[in-house]
C-alpha cells in the first residue's frame, strides 16, 4: 500500500474500522445507545447482568444461561479460588496495576467462550475487591453467589451488604458497560483480531483504561470538589486553576459536543440514593461546580464545547456508595469488561487482522 499521499488521521479521528451491534455514541446529540436502548432507559432499570446478556448475546457461540446472575455468582466463586495463585499481583500500589497483573493469571476456560466471559467478569470484581481489602490490611471477602454482581462487588470491597448503595453501583456498572470504539475497547479488538485469547484482550484493555486520558480521572474530580469545599468558592477556585493553565477535571469529552448523557444518568442515580435516605453534600457542590465551570469555559473557549463528562458525577456516586477514590478506575474496569468481551466476540466474526498503515518521515538510506 502506498501511503505517501494518504491523509493522516491523527488519533484515527473519524475513521470507521468496524460495524457493531453493541453501542452507538452520537456526540452531536449527546446520545448513547447500548444494545438498542438509550442509556437513560437502562441504568437504574435493568441490572448489570442483563446488560451483559444484551452485549454478549449478538455474537455468542452458545446459548446464554437461563440466569446470568447465578452464572456470574458461580464465576466469582471460581475466581476467588484463584487468589492464592496470584503471587504478588495484588500487592501493587495502584489498583489498575494490580488488576492487570491479576487478570493475566486467568486461563481461558475449555468449556467455550462464554465460560471465559463469565470467569473474567467475575474475576475482575473479585480481584478488585481483594486489592481494596488488602490495602486496608484486611482479608478478602469470599463471594456470595446468591447476590447480584454489583451487590457482591460492593460487599467484597466494604464487607457489608447494602441494597440501596448496591443499586447505585449497579446503575454505574450499566452506564459504563460500553461506549463505542473507545481506546480500551479498540485495544481489546486489536488483540482479538490477531487471534489471541480473550484474557489477553482484557489485560490489554485494562492497560489502556489505566491511562489518565481514558479512565483515570474520577479520583481527581473528587480531589477538586474537596479543594473547593463550598459552592460559593467554585468560581474563584476554577478561575485560579484556569489562570495557572490547569484542566478542569470532569469537563470536556473527545466525542460529545453537548453534556455527556452518562453524567445525567449518574446524577439521577445519586438523587435516588438521596431519596432513599443517603444524603451526600457533594451533590449540591458538584452541581454548583459544574455550572461555574461551564460558564467559565464557555467564556474562555466560545467555539469549543466543554461540558460535564461521565467522570464528573462518577466521583460523587462512587464516593456515595462507599468506594474509596483509589477504587474508581478498577470499578470502571469491572463495568467496562462487559463491553470489552462483547467486542472481542464481535471482532472474531470478521476474521480480519486490524493493521493500519503509517507514513514514514524518518531519514532514508543514501
Amino acid at each position: 500500500m502506498n501511503t505517501t499521499q494518504a491523509p493522516v488521521q491523527a488519533g484515527l479521528e473519524g475513521v470507521v474500522v468496524a460495524e457493531t451491534r453493541l453501542s452507538e455514541v452520537d456526540g452531536e446529540r449527546g446520545r448513547l445507545v447500548i444494545a438498542g436502548s438509550d442509556v437513560e432507559s437502562l441504568a437504574g432499570v435493568i441490572s448489570f447482568e442483563e446488560v451483559c446478556a444484551r452485549l454478549w448475546a449478538p455474537h455468542a457461540k452458545e446459548p446464554l444461561p437461563g440466569s446470568l446472575q447465578a452464572a456470574l455468582g458461580e464465576a466469582r466463586v471460581r475466581a476467588f479460588g484463584l487468589l492464592e495463585g496470584l503471587g504478588d499481583a495484588l500487592s501493587a500500589e495502584d489498583g489498575m496495576d494490580a488488576l492487570r497483573a491479576a487478570a493475566a493469571h486467568v486461563s481461558a476456560r475449555s468449556d467455550g467462550e462464554l465460560g471465559t466471559h463469565l470467569l473474567l467478569t467475575g474475576a475482575l470484581a473479585v480481584f478488585a475487591g481483594a486489592w481494596a481489602r488488602r490495602g486496608r490490611g484486611l482479608a478478602p471477602v469470599r463471594p456470595d453467589p446468591t447476590l447480584s454482581h454489583a451487590a457482591d462487588l460492593l460487599r467484597m470491597v466494604t464487607g457489608e451488604s447494602q441494597p440501596d448503595r448496591a443499586a447505585g453501583l449497579d446503575a454505574y456498572l450499566v452506564t459504563v458497560s460500553d461506549h463505542g470504539l473507545n481506546a480500551s475497547t479498540f485495544t481489546a479488538r486489536v488483540i482479538a483480531s490477531t487471534g489471541s485469547d480473550s484474557v489477553s484482550a482484557v489485560v490489554g484493555a485494562i492497560g489502556a483504561l489505566k491511562g489518565p486520558l481514558h479512565g483515570g480521572a474520577p479520583g481527581p474530580v473528587l480531589d477538586m470538589l474537596d479543594a473547593i469545599a463550598r459552592p460559593e468558592r467554585a468560581t474563584s477556585w476554577l478561575e485560579e486553576e484556569l489562570r495557572a493553565g490547569h484542566r478542569i477535571m470532569g469537563m470536556g469529552h473527545r466525542i460529545y459536543r453537548v453534556r455527556d448523557p452518562r453524567a445525567a444518568v449518574l446524577e439521577r442515580a445519586i438523587e435516588r440514593l438521596e431519596r432513599g435516605g443517603l444524603r451526600t453534600e457533594r451533590l449540591a457542590l458538584a452541581r454548583a461546580v459544574e455550572r461555574a465551570a461551564e460558564d467559565l469555559l464557555r467564556q474562555r473557549y466560545p467555539d469549543r464545547p466543554l461540558r460535564a463528562n461521565v467522570e464528573f458525577y462518577t466521583a460523587v456516586l462512587l464516593d456515595a456508595v462507599g468506594l474509596d477514590r483509589t477504587m474508581f478506575s478498577p470499578a470502571f474496569a469491572c463495568g467496562r469488561v462487559a463491553g470489552w468481551l462483547g467486542h472481542v466476540s464481535e471482532q472474531r466474526t470478521t476474521g480480519r487482522l486490524i493493521r493500519p498503515a503509517s507514513r514514514y518521515v524518518g531519514p532514508m538510506p543514501d
